[in-house]
Protein backbone atom coordinates (compact mmCIF):
# COMPACT_ATOMS: atom_id res chain seq x y z
CA UNK A 1 0.00 0.00 0.00
CA UNK A 2 1.36 3.36 -1.06
CA UNK A 3 1.93 6.20 1.60
CA UNK A 4 -0.96 8.53 0.40
CA UNK A 5 -2.96 5.52 0.26
CA UNK A 6 -2.37 4.58 3.87
CA UNK A 7 -2.78 8.39 4.91
CA UNK A 8 -6.08 8.68 3.32
CA UNK A 9 -7.20 4.85 5.07
CA UNK A 10 -6.15 6.32 8.18
CA UNK A 11 -8.43 9.19 7.85
CA UNK A 12 -11.33 7.51 6.94
CA UNK A 13 -10.91 5.26 9.94
CA UNK A 14 -10.67 8.27 12.01
CA UNK A 15 -14.03 9.72 10.46
CA UNK A 16 -15.92 6.10 10.84
CA UNK A 17 -15.26 5.95 14.35
CA UNK A 18 -15.89 9.63 15.71
CA UNK A 19 -18.75 11.19 14.94
CA UNK A 20 -17.47 14.55 15.83
CA UNK A 21 -14.89 14.54 13.12
CA UNK A 22 -15.59 17.09 10.72
CA UNK A 23 -13.03 17.37 7.93
CA UNK A 24 -10.48 14.93 6.14
CA UNK A 25 -8.23 18.11 6.96
CA UNK A 26 -8.85 18.52 10.36
CA UNK A 27 -8.70 14.96 11.39
CA UNK A 28 -5.37 15.40 9.71
CA UNK A 29 -4.23 18.15 11.58
CA UNK A 30 -5.93 18.27 15.29
CA UNK A 31 -6.22 14.74 16.26
CA UNK A 32 -3.13 13.24 18.66
CA UNK A 33 -4.04 9.67 18.14
CA UNK A 34 -3.58 10.03 14.49
CA UNK A 35 -0.28 11.65 14.65
CA UNK A 36 0.75 9.30 17.59
CA UNK A 37 0.06 6.39 14.83
CA UNK A 38 2.44 7.85 11.74
CA UNK A 39 4.96 8.63 14.54
CA UNK A 40 4.75 5.02 15.79
CA UNK A 41 5.15 3.73 12.41
CA UNK A 42 8.31 5.37 11.33
CA UNK A 43 9.54 4.20 15.17
CA UNK A 44 8.42 0.88 13.96
CA UNK A 45 10.35 1.00 10.66
CA UNK A 46 13.41 2.17 12.12
CA UNK A 47 13.02 -0.29 15.39
CA UNK A 48 13.01 -3.33 12.69
CA UNK A 49 16.17 -2.29 11.27
CA UNK A 50 18.12 -3.41 14.14
CA UNK A 51 20.33 -2.70 16.85
CA UNK A 52 21.80 0.27 14.77
CA UNK A 53 17.76 1.93 14.29
CA UNK A 54 16.54 0.98 18.36
CA UNK A 55 17.99 4.12 19.90
CA UNK A 56 16.62 6.51 17.10
CA UNK A 57 13.28 4.44 17.12
CA UNK A 58 12.86 5.41 20.72
CA UNK A 59 13.53 9.17 19.98
CA UNK A 60 10.91 9.52 17.76
CA UNK A 61 8.90 7.28 19.98
CA UNK A 62 9.85 9.66 23.23
CA UNK A 63 9.06 12.86 20.81
CA UNK A 64 5.33 11.78 19.75
CA UNK A 65 4.81 10.77 23.62
CA UNK A 66 6.09 14.23 25.00
CA UNK A 67 3.75 15.70 21.89
CA UNK A 68 0.64 13.69 22.01
CA UNK A 69 0.50 12.10 25.36
CA UNK A 70 0.29 8.66 23.70
CA UNK A 71 3.05 6.13 24.13
CA UNK A 72 3.33 3.66 22.01
CA UNK A 73 6.48 1.68 22.14
CA UNK A 74 8.24 1.07 18.73
CA UNK A 75 8.48 -2.50 18.87
CA UNK A 76 4.77 -3.03 19.42
CA UNK A 77 3.21 -4.38 15.97
CA UNK A 78 -0.32 -2.33 14.87
CA UNK A 79 -2.19 -3.29 12.86
CA UNK A 80 -4.35 -1.04 9.58
CA UNK A 81 -7.20 1.55 10.49
CA UNK A 82 -6.15 1.94 14.47
CA UNK A 83 -7.63 4.59 15.74
CA UNK A 84 -7.08 6.04 19.49
CA UNK A 85 -10.05 8.60 20.53
CA UNK A 86 -8.50 11.21 22.45
CA UNK A 87 -5.72 9.41 23.46
CA UNK A 88 -3.87 11.32 26.37
CA UNK A 89 -2.58 8.86 28.83
CA UNK A 90 -2.56 5.41 26.28
CA UNK A 91 0.31 3.49 26.71
CA UNK A 92 0.97 0.01 24.88
CA UNK A 93 4.59 -2.04 25.71
CA UNK A 94 6.81 -3.34 23.21
CA UNK A 95 5.84 -6.77 22.62
CA UNK A 96 1.72 -5.65 21.93
CA UNK A 97 0.29 -6.99 19.09
CA UNK A 98 -3.15 -4.86 17.70
CA UNK A 99 -5.05 -6.11 14.89
CA UNK A 100 -6.72 -4.66 12.71
CA UNK A 101 -10.06 -1.74 12.50
CA UNK A 102 -9.47 -1.49 16.27
CA UNK A 103 -10.12 1.71 18.83
CA UNK A 104 -8.69 2.47 22.19
CA UNK A 105 -9.90 5.41 24.19
CA UNK A 106 -8.31 7.84 26.80
CA UNK A 107 -6.31 6.42 29.81
CA UNK A 108 -6.11 2.82 27.85
CA UNK A 109 -2.83 0.28 29.05
CA UNK A 110 -1.41 -2.52 26.99
CA UNK A 111 1.02 -3.50 29.75
CA UNK A 112 3.13 -6.15 30.75
CA UNK A 113 2.81 -8.63 34.47
CA UNK A 114 6.79 -9.66 33.85
CA UNK A 115 10.06 -8.22 33.73
CA UNK A 116 11.82 -11.04 31.72
CA UNK A 117 12.28 -10.34 27.83
CA UNK A 118 9.47 -12.47 26.60
CA UNK A 119 6.50 -11.81 25.10
CA UNK A 120 4.42 -10.15 27.84
CA UNK A 121 1.97 -7.46 26.30
CA UNK A 122 -1.30 -8.67 25.36
CA UNK A 123 -2.53 -9.36 21.86
CA UNK A 124 -5.58 -7.73 20.17
CA UNK A 125 -7.60 -9.53 17.37
CA UNK A 126 -9.20 -7.17 14.40
CA UNK A 127 -12.29 -5.28 15.33
CA UNK A 128 -11.75 -4.83 19.36
CA UNK A 129 -12.87 -1.93 20.78
CA UNK A 130 -11.23 -0.53 24.59
CA UNK A 131 -12.69 1.36 27.10
CA UNK A 132 -11.50 4.23 28.58
CA UNK A 133 -9.02 3.39 31.48
CA UNK A 134 -8.77 -0.07 30.38
CA UNK A 135 -5.88 -2.19 31.51
CA UNK A 136 -4.33 -5.13 29.73
CA UNK A 137 -2.34 -7.06 31.21
CA UNK A 138 0.11 -9.50 30.43
CA UNK A 139 0.67 -11.73 27.32
CA UNK A 140 -3.38 -12.50 26.80
CA UNK A 141 -5.09 -12.75 23.92
CA UNK A 142 -8.57 -10.74 23.04
CA UNK A 143 -10.59 -12.47 20.76
CA UNK A 144 -12.03 -10.49 17.59
CA UNK A 145 -15.35 -8.37 17.44
CA UNK A 146 -14.48 -7.65 21.27
CA UNK A 147 -15.24 -5.42 23.67
CA UNK A 148 -13.75 -4.24 26.50
CA UNK A 149 -15.44 -1.66 29.07
CA UNK A 150 -14.15 1.14 31.24
CA UNK A 151 -11.82 0.86 33.28
CA UNK A 152 -11.63 -3.28 33.21
CA UNK A 153 -8.43 -4.77 34.42
CA UNK A 154 -7.90 -7.60 31.76
CA UNK A 155 -5.62 -10.43 33.06
CA UNK A 156 -7.23 -13.49 31.34
CA UNK A 157 -7.77 -14.35 27.45
CA UNK A 158 -10.97 -13.77 25.95
CA UNK A 159 -12.58 -15.33 23.53
CA UNK A 160 -14.17 -14.13 19.91
CA UNK A 161 -17.00 -11.79 20.31
CA UNK A 162 -16.89 -11.42 23.92
CA UNK A 163 -18.07 -8.04 26.30
CA UNK A 164 -15.22 -8.00 29.09
CA UNK A 165 -15.89 -5.78 32.07
CA UNK A 166 -14.94 -5.14 35.94
CA UNK A 167 -11.95 -5.58 38.07
CA UNK A 168 -11.03 -8.42 37.59
CA UNK A 169 -12.44 -8.67 34.49
CA UNK A 170 -15.04 -11.18 33.36
CA UNK A 171 -16.04 -12.16 30.03
CA UNK A 172 -19.51 -12.95 28.37
CA UNK A 173 -20.80 -13.43 25.48
CA UNK A 174 -21.67 -10.79 23.47
CA UNK A 175 -25.39 -10.46 22.48
CA UNK A 176 -27.13 -10.65 19.51
CA UNK A 177 -28.41 -6.11 20.33
CA UNK A 178 -24.99 -5.72 21.30
CA UNK A 179 -23.14 -6.43 17.90
CA UNK A 180 -21.58 -3.54 15.71
CA UNK A 181 -23.63 -2.98 12.55
CA UNK A 182 -21.62 -3.62 9.10
CA UNK A 183 -22.10 0.27 7.93
CA UNK A 184 -20.26 1.23 5.02
CA UNK A 185 -18.59 4.74 5.54
CA UNK A 186 -20.02 5.80 2.01
CA UNK A 187 -23.48 5.98 3.24
CA UNK A 188 -22.76 8.49 5.67
CA UNK A 189 -18.82 10.03 5.00
CA UNK A 190 -18.94 12.86 2.14
CA UNK A 191 -16.02 11.24 -0.07
CA UNK A 192 -15.06 14.88 -0.82
CA UNK A 193 -13.60 15.55 2.75
CA UNK A 194 -11.46 12.53 3.07
CA UNK A 195 -8.63 14.72 1.18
Amino acid sequence: MSFTSRLKEDLRAAREHDPAARSGLEIALVYSGLHAIWAHRVAHKLWETGPLGRFPARVVSQLARFVTGIEIHPGATIGRRFFIDHGMGVVIGETAEVGDDVMLYHGVTLGGRSLAKVKRHPTLGNRVTVGAGAKILGPIVIGDDSAVGANAVVVKDAPANSIITGIPARNRPRGETERKPAVDPAEYIDPAMWI
